[in-house]
């Protein structure tokens, strides 16, 4: 399969710069995933579109403030950072051991991009200050333009808590605006509640406490499982075959409580409604995992799903507009067929949906 195939035109003044208004203000796009018929509707209508016995499950992470401004030592000059992935105590990411490596509140390793990178190489000193003091070091470079760095804070401090102080919400490369104090806000979910990714499970930004209330008054239940989003998700496909592309293995965990409820809903013939590519990707990890029931526990993934993947677990996804030839549209094609994901594309951008991650949704099911 060809990624040309995963290819539309979209017009630049479609891709939302904003959230709506309010959430769960947005658009909703309905496709019937049987027939492949399209209805126009809004996300307040969302409760009416499911069925008393739903399961819908959403993804619980949380952002974090990942893109930090800061400057060389001694030069001064300005260096942009973003924070990829936590590199745990005594490893690199690969799992290799690194001489002197941290994981106390104060000192921590981790895998970012760095700009200007040419100029950082290993030995470089940089410091981020603002309302807290945060200092690091280049240790390695890595590929596509990775490095591996020290984060280490002022004595007394914690390096969580100085990246939240001086951190920048990393608003996706295709916003074309600096992040606003508001963004802290909007670009979380209404159940954010563990810290670890670097974009939002964009899906979920849609739900507000009144439509949760509603979604709970129509007779659906809900479950909460924990993908922790690395800047993979932005990582473009650079090959010419489908089959041929590999994404960035993410960590994830599903509750005792969250598996019983998603293995109960399938044990009885109930729907499972996925919020989001990210807790699609968890559940059909988990799934194959285990081939079978959802075992509780921490999991990490590398899955990509495809047109041919068989999907054991959802039967219905909610998820926003994704990028032409993107892993996620490939995703949302395997569960709904590429033909027809296509066709509700080419209707969204006639009817003038607001695409990717402040945009509107897409109901499949």
């Amino acid at each position: 399969m060809q990624v040309r195939e995963f290819d539309f035109d979209l017009p630049p003044e479609l891709i939302a710069q904003d959230p709506a208004p309010e959430r769960g203000g947005g658009r909703l796009l309905h496709l019937d995933r049987a027939t492949g018929d399209i209805r126009h509707t809004t996300i307040a209508a969302l409760p009416d579109l499911l069925r008393r016995g739903d399961l819908l499950v959403v993804n619980n992470t949380r952002v974090f403030p990942a893109r930090l401004l800061g400057r060389r030592v001694p030069s001064g000059g300005a260096v942009e950072c973003l924070l990829i992935a936590k590199v745990p105590s005594g490893s690199d990411a690969g799992g290799a051991e690194v001489e002197g490596a941290g994981d106390s509140d104060d000192e921590q390793l981790w895998e970012a991009l760095i700009h200007p990178g040419q100029k950082l190489k290993p030995g470089a000193q940089v410091v981020f200050e603002g309302a807290a003091v945060l200092h690091a070091e280049v240790l390695e470079r890595r590929f596509f333009g990775r490095r591996l760095i020290r984060l280490r804070a002022d004595e007394g401090a914690s390096v969580d808590r100085a990246v939240d102080l001086l951190g920048h919400v990393p608003l996706p490369p295709y916003i074309k605006r600096p992040d606003h104090a508001a963004d802290r806000e909007r670009y979380q979910t209404v159940f954010a509640a563990h810290r670890g990714s670097v974009a939002a499970p964009t899906a979920g930004l849609h739900f507000s406490a009144p439509l949760l209330r509603a979604i709970g008054e129509r007779g659906i239940e809900m479950a909460q499982i924990t993908l922790h989003i690395g800047y993979g998700t932005f990582q473009p496909v650079r090959v010419e075959r489908v089959e041929d592309h590999r994404v960035e293995r993410e960590r994830y965990r599903i509750e005792p409580s969250a598996a019983q409820a998603i293995n109960r809903a399938l044990n009885e013939r109930r729907r499972v409604i996925a919020v989001g590519t990210t807790t699609t990707r968890a559940l059909e990890a988990a799934a194959g995992a285990n081939d079978g029931p959802i075992a509780a526990g921490w999991g990490a993934t590398d899955l990509f799903m495809f047109p041919g993947f068989r999907f054991r677990v959802i039967g219905g996804l909610l998820t926003n507009f994704h990028l032409p030839r993107s892993s996620l549209l490939m995703l949302v094609s395997a569960f709904a067929g590429r033909e027809r994901v296509l066709a509700a594309y080419r209707e969204a951008i006639a009817q003038r949906y607001r695409f990717y991650s402040y945009g509107d949704g897409m109901l499949v099911c």
